[in-house]
């Protein structure tokens, strides 16, 4: 695909709650796009709707895309060009475009009450205010110039909305879906400036894409109904020629297929939907994301990436370079993806492992952080994520893997030891705690090979003999490979251990 034109692209969230998969998806399509060709990421918060905003969403937006490390090249936070970058603080650039369109006749005053709406609407089954009953309805259409101009002068409550041509035909092209068309007798006048004086979507979207010269718009295929309004937005302001490529992106579907991805599905099936944790500001509830569950942002971007997009080949594992290197509009699916958790666990999994330990350690320490262990040796803590990393699948499932190497064991697995004990055996053990206070070099190879030694000096079965071993070390029959164990311990605190669990296993 040739790109003729300077990119400029857009994420324009509304700071209304927590960041869905889908909108981090749009973020990750359009920053891809942008490096790809050498553009621009803009980020703009659509915040006109005052009813809906809530207090520290727009912050949660930035840091969500802070952690993805998607980060934009303008935007509230860093400023640009363009700035100001929140709708809220362009308010007074609107109206005069919403004017433009009352004064060439392609959008009218609408003073109809919120009453007499409600009240259509009870008379009218599916009430839409359009070509079919504009002219019944109180508006610039069929009142009196003159009355008009008393309404406004009077400061009387109003809203400007878009007048849709009759029986006309809308088509674009969609960079995924190709040509798509819509009938104007089923689009409605929407609203275009709403009585507070803030624009809708509708306008925003229309008038900052154009003063930010945006060349492509992503965004979700739920706005393709409102596609028409925008498109003819564009031409009745005389900017056709400047609009942005269009690309409707299919959505994340639920892991049935059967319709969108909500938060809903992923409370009723027991996974996150948003990227971070989000807490409610007015009831305090948490909704739990991905990062707080121990997922690595590298591993959520790449399976994000695989959502809908791919390349062509049975790779699955991408570095954020390599998607850069490899995204095309035209492997965007048209279908819906489905939302598979399981894959996503493998994704995280495959990351994990082949992580080094420093670069998860940041993440472990906030997993031990809330059973209230504080590390003060960071390289103990890297030796212990090199053990057991390949058997996590999120960075919290380290607490489960790794506990016995920050606390004694509680409880043993006495089941797995007793049956089978007895007096040569402790005898065993008591001596290895002689031999290994000896050692000089301690590592996993001088303690294994101490013990085999004894094995073979006192004729008991290696095999007999390291299964208490571990319980020993562990409390139970799992961990990591119990000579890596002992010497990550250090001898100290193994000899500690053994001598506990003997007076346990011989009580």
């Amino acid at each position: 695909m040739s790109i003729n034109k300077k990119v400029r692209v857009r994420f324009a969230p509304s700071p209304t709650g927590g960041l869905h998969l889908g909108g981090v998806r749009t973020v990750l399509f359009n920053y891809l796009f942008a490096r790809k060709y050498n553009g621009d990421f803009v980020l703009r918060i659509e915040d006109t709707d005052q009813s809906r905003y809530v207090e520290g969403a727009e912050q949660y937006i930035t840091d969500c895309l802070k952690w993805c490390g998607l980060n934009p090249d303008e935007g509230p936070e860093k400023g640009g060009p363009f700035a100001p970058y929140r709708q809220s603080e362009r308010k007074h650039s609107y109206r005069q475009y919403a004017e433009q369109l009352v004064q060439s006749g392609y959008a009218y005053y609408a003073f109809d009450t919120t009453e007499e709406l409600e009240e259509q609407r009870r008379l009218t089954p599916n009430f839409r205010y359009g070509h079919e009953n504009r002219k019944v309805l109180r508006n610039s259409l069929n009142l009196s110039s003159s009355e008009v101009e008393n309404l406004l002068a009077k400061k009387i409550p109003h809203v400007i909305r878009i007048k849709m041509p009759s029986n006309e035909t809308i088509s674009f092209n969609d960079m995924i879906r190709g040509i798509v068309s819509f009938d104007t007798n089923l689009v409605d006048d929407k609203v275009l400036l709403k009585a507070d004086g803030m624009p809708t979507y509708h306008l925003a979207v229309v008038v900052d894409d154009y003063l930010m010269k945006i060349s492509h718009a992503f965004r979700g295929e739920e706005w393709l109904p409102s596609a028409p309004v925008h498109i003819l937005l564009w031409e009745y302001l005389g900017w056709k020629a400047e609009m942005p490529e269009w690309v409707h992106l299919p959505l994340i579907l639920k892991p049935d297929g059967n319709g969108k991805l909500s938060k809903r599905d992923g409370d009723r099936l027991g996974f996150p939907v948003y990227a971070m944790n989000w807490k409610d500001p007015q009831t305090g509830s948490v909704i739990k994301g991905f990062r707080e569950m121990g997922y690595l942002p590298e591993a959520f971007v790449n399976m994000l990436a695989l959502l809908g997009w791919n390349d062509g080949t049975e790779q699955e594992i991408f570095s954020l370079d390599e998607l850069i290197e490899k995204f095309t509009i035209e492997r965007i699916n048209k279908a819906g993806a489905k939302f598979d958790f399981e894959k996503a666990k493998w994704f995280n999994h495959e990351y994990i492992k082949k992580a080094d330990a420093a670069s998860l350690n940041t993440g472990i320490r906030d997993t031990l952080s809330e059973k209230e262990i504080t590390i003060t040796d960071n390289k103990y803590l890297d030796k212990v994520i090199e053990l057991v990393r390949n058997r996590l699948t999120f960075l919290q499932d380290f607490w489960e893997h790794a506990y016995f190497f920050f606390e004694q064991p509680k409880e043993y697995d006495l089941n797995a030891v007793k049956p089978k004990w007895n007096e040569p055996k402790t005898e065993f053990f008591q001596t290895l705690c002689d031999n290994l206070f000896e050692l000089n070099n301690w590592d996993n190879e001088e303690v294994e090979t101490k013990f085999k030694a004894l094995s073979e000096r006192k004729g008991i079965k290696l095999g007999e003999l390291l299964l208490p071993f571990r319980v020993m070390l562990v409390g139970g029959k799992f961990g990591p490979g119990v000579f890596d164990i002992a010497a990550t311990l250090g001898k100290e605190e193994t000899i500690i251990r053994i001598k506990k669990a003997l007076n346990i296993f011989n009580d």
